[in-house]
């Protein structure tokens, strides 16, 4: 499985933005997938995760209320709709796959070493 991340770009304090994740195929309604980012100097961090067909998503405590993970299953594309965003939301983001069933909606994956399939990464950049 191959996924592309795109939809990054320079943005003004409180503007928002909408990162793709595209899958190269079908991907099983069954696998999470996580949105990661990593600022410079910094470790890559969890930032929203849900099953790839759409459950109940959990998102980082720095990035609740502004962000949303949105399935399109007909697309075989997660989206994350970023609202307010701030100058500390500057980063690489990630999208990437846990291929392992679960059962249940809930999102339990939160973990970077969960997951066997990364994209590429795009570049967030917010001005104050």
């Amino acid at each position: 499985v191959q996924l592309q991340a795109s939809g990054g770009g320079l943005v003004q304090a409180g503007g928002s933005l909408r990162l793709s994740c595209a899958a190269s195929e079908r991907i099983s309604g069954s696998y999470f997938m996580g949105w990661f980012r990593q600022a410079p100097g910094k470790e890559r961090e969890f930032v929203a995760g849900d099953k790839w067909s759409g459950g109940t998503p959990s998102y980082a405590d720095s990035v609740k209320g502004r962000f949303t993970i949105v399935s399109d299953n007909a697309k075989n594309t997660v989206y994350l709709q970023m609202n307010s965003l701030k100058p500390e939301d500057t980063a690489v983001y990630f999208c990437a796959v846990d291929s392992r069933f679960y059962s249940g909606s809930i999102f339990r994956a939160p973990n970077i070493w969960e997951y066997d399939y990364w994209g590429q990464g795009t570049q967030v950049t917010v001005s104050s």
